[in-house]
This record gives C-alpha cells, structure tokens and sequence, in this order.
C-alpha cells in the first residue's frame, strides 16, 4: 500500500509541477501593477481557503470532495489560460493557493519542493506590494513558513 501511496504522489507531484512552470511563465509576463492586483486576489483566495474546513479542496465542487485531490488547480489553470487579464490573475492566485495548501504538510521531497516554489512564488507577490500598505500583512504566515 505504501507503494501505491508513493506512486500517486510522485504523480501528482509531477502533475503539479508540470502545471506551475505555465504558473511561473504567466507571472514571469506580468506588469508590476497587474502583479499587485495578482497579490491582492491571491491575499483574498488564502484567507477564504484558509477558513475553509478542507483548504487543499478550496475551489473544487461539493461532489467531487471525496476524490484524493480537489480540482482546485485544475480550475485555476484553466482561467491562467483565458484571454482576459482579470480571469488569468484568478486563474493564478486560485492554483497558487490550492497548491500551496495541498502541498503544505506533505511527507514527499518531491511535493515539499513544489511547496516551497509556491511560498517563493507568493513571497515575491508579497514583495511587489508596498511596504507601507496594510495589504501586505496577512502574507506574513505564508511568508514566514
């Protein structure tokens, strides 16, 4: 059995990162203030996952909360994937939070790095915001960890 564990984790891990490289290639194109509004959005996506009573399951439907992960990334990447800027910034903050909490508490090197990305990835969010706005504080649990 820990064999059929590990394996699903290695392929979900794979999957993951596979699915943050276009993640990273969006943010790599983005403006500084269109990078704001991202941090904005992912500010608000942490805290409503984090209130959550599964916050790995954030943005999945209710019928598919038993599957052995949400569809929380899956949806982000669609939206990443949309013309329109405002629902690419969704797309992103939505997978990076789905990620960052799935990938959270993880036993698995290959999921602990993909997690460590994601906080890299939202520290650098954090950082675009100015010092001086009120904003920026509640990215300091993410930040921190």
């Amino acid at each position: 059995m820990q064999f059929v564990t590990r394996l699903i984790a290695l392929t979900r891990a794979v999957q993951l990162r596979r699915q943050f490289r276009e993640v990273s290639r969006m943010l790599e194109e983005l403006s500084p203030p269109a990078r704001r509004q991202l941090a904005a959005l992912a500010l608000r996506e942490f805290s409503n996952a984090s209130r959550s009573e599964f916050p790995h399951l954030y943005g999945t439907p209710p019928e598919e909360k038993y599957r052995a992960w949400g569809s929380g990334t899956d949806i982000g990447l669609e939206r990443l994937r949309s013309e329109n800027l405002q629902v690419r910034l969704r797309g992103g903050a939505l997978w990076l939070i789905v990620a960052y909490h799935e990938t959270r508490d993880s036993p698995f090197g290959e999921q602990q790095e993909l997690h460590r990305q994601c906080m890299r990835t939202l520290r650098m969010l954090k950082e675009s915001i100015p010092a001086s706005d009120p904003a920026r504080e509640p990215f300091g649990e993410v930040a921190a960890a």
